[in-house]
Formats: structure tokens, C-alpha cells, sequence
């Protein structure tokens, strides 16, 4: 029998997180411990799968001894870590001229210091064909507008995924980044009643639409099977085309641009 694999999932309350769980649960067989800030969501992922393969661990990722309370809860429950998945972040950033220290500090603690230090606890358990995947965001690709702190740390986690491909890869673990566009979550689907967040995401990806929580666990759960076993150092970017192309929609060009001396006239 196949050895059971273990993976430590963080936000994986919520939206990716909660997809990435069931899909190495349910497609996998892997047993999760899914971490996250509230119970009640923990609870509900519990229920969903409702299997003694998955176990919560209620925890901020920031606190100092949160990464040896989720190592030690892992081995305790399941004997073994295999797969750490990096997905806590939080969102709505503001532009550098308007983003004060207190709010790059969250930024950075939660999106790049806490990665850092679970990866660090994490690494030691690893070993030949385990691996990380850190869920880092089309704004670690390329340039946008808002990013600020936002911008600042998942390209910091992505540079740390590189790193980590090369430092521990001759040991057989493999660390990868998944880089989410805007993803249909339950934060994101209230905003589609805004024309312009409808446009500014659908006028210029050229296959218009908004990837799913599912289809992001979905190449998560790629990189953690056999079919991903010759993949480290790579970032796979889940976005229907929008960070590579310059595309307009027709909709777009056929649209009168109003100079800023109109807007308002």
C-alpha cells in the first residue's frame, strides 16, 4: 500500500485554500491539516470532508510560535509532513504613496515573513518527492496598479520559491509557485456588479473569464502528484492569458476614449 501522503494547507478555510484541501483529500488521498484564523470556517472544511484524513488547526500564521505549533500538530496527528501549500494572504492594497508602515508590515508578515518561517520548520521533515507550493499572484509577474505591499510581498515569495527549488532540490523537494489572476471567489463575485471591474478584468484577457477557487486548487493539486514530479522552480500562472498578451477586447476598441478633460463634462 501506498505510503498516505500529508499536507499542511494554510488559509484553507476560504476560497483556494478550501478548494486546494478537497482536491488533494478527494483526488489525492492525501491527509490535510488545514490551517486558518477561524474555527467556524475550519469547522465547516471538517464537515465537508468529513473523513479522519483531514484535522484543523485554528492559529494567526504570524504569531512567533505558530510555525512550531503547525509542525508539531501535523506529526502529531498524521506521523509525517509531505506538501506545504502557502496560500494565507490578505488583499486590497493601496499604492506606495499611500501605504503606511503599519500596513506594510501586515502585508509583508502575513504574505512573506510567515511563509518564510513555516517553510523554514517545514523543510527539515521533507523529503525525496515532497515538496511547496507558494500561492503567489499575477502581481509577482508583472507591474499593476494598487499592488504596493501587495506587489512587494508575493514577489518576495516567489523569490524565495526560487531559492528554495535550488537550495533543496538535490534533496528531491520541489518548490513551485501557483500565481492566481483574479480569482472567482466569494470576495470577488459581489464585484462583477461593477462595470468597470468587469471590464478592466474581462475587455483584456483574451479568453474572458475569471478562473474558479477550484481550478486554482486544481494546479495546485497538479504540482503535489506524479505528474508533477519533474516540475521545481517554476511558477504556473492561472489567469486565461491575461499577464501574457496585450489583448483588447472588440468591445474595447470599438470604445470611444474620453480624454480626462471630458470625464465629468
Amino acid at each position: 500500500m501506498a505510503e498516505r501522503k500529508v499536507a499542511i494547507i494554510t488559509g484553507a478555510g476560504s476560497g483556494i485554500g478550501f478548494a486546494t484541501a478537497r482536491h488533494l483529500h478527494d483526488q489525492l488521498g492525501m491527509a490535510i491539516v488545514g490551517v486558518g484564523r477561524n474555527p467556524e470556517k475550519l469547522q465547516r472544511l471538517e464537515e465537508t470532508l468529513a473523513s479522519d484524513r483531514v484535522a484543523t488547526l485554528a492559529v494567526d500564521i504570524t504569531e512567533r510560535d505558530a510555525p512550531r505549533r503547525i509542525v508539531d500538530f501535523a506529526l502529531q496527528r498524521f506521523g509525517a509532513i509531505n506538501f506545504l501549500i502557502n496560500n494565507a494572504g490578505i488583499g486590497s492594497p493601496k499604492p506606495l504613496h499611500e501605504t503606511d508602515d503599519e500596513t506594510l508590515d501586515r502585508f509583508l508578515d502575513i504574505m512573506l515573513r510567515a511563509p518564510f518561517r513555516l517553510a523554514r520548520e517545514v523543510i527539515p521533515h521533507l523529503k525525496d518527492g515532497d515538496g511547496v507550493v507558494n500561492v503567489t499572484s499575477t502581481f509577482a509577474e508583472i507591474g499593476g496598479r494598487r499592488g504596493g505591499a501587495y506587489s512587494a510581498a508575493k514577489g518576495g515569495l516567489k523569490a524565495l520559491t526560487l531559492h528554495m527549488a535550488c537550495e533543496y532540490g538535490e534533496r528531491g523537494i520541489r518548490s513551485n509557485c501557483v500565481a492566481p489572476g483574479v480569482t472567482l471567489t466569494d470576495m470577488v463575485r459581489h464585484r462583477l456588479e461593477d462595470e468597470a471591474f468587469r471590464r478592466m478584468n474581462f475587455d483584456t484577457t483574451p479568453y474572458p473569464r475569471l478562473a474558479s477557487a477550484e481550478e486554482v486548487a486544481a494546479t495546485i493539486a497538479f504540482l503535489c502528484s506524479p505528474g508533477g514530479a519533474a516540475i521545481n522552480g517554476q511558477t504556473i500562472v492561472v489567469d486565461c492569458g491575461w499577464t501574457t498578451t496585450k489583448y483588447l477586447s472588440p468591445r474595447a476598441l470599438r470604445s470611444r476614449w474620453v480624454m480626462p478633460e471630458e470625464e465629468g463634462s
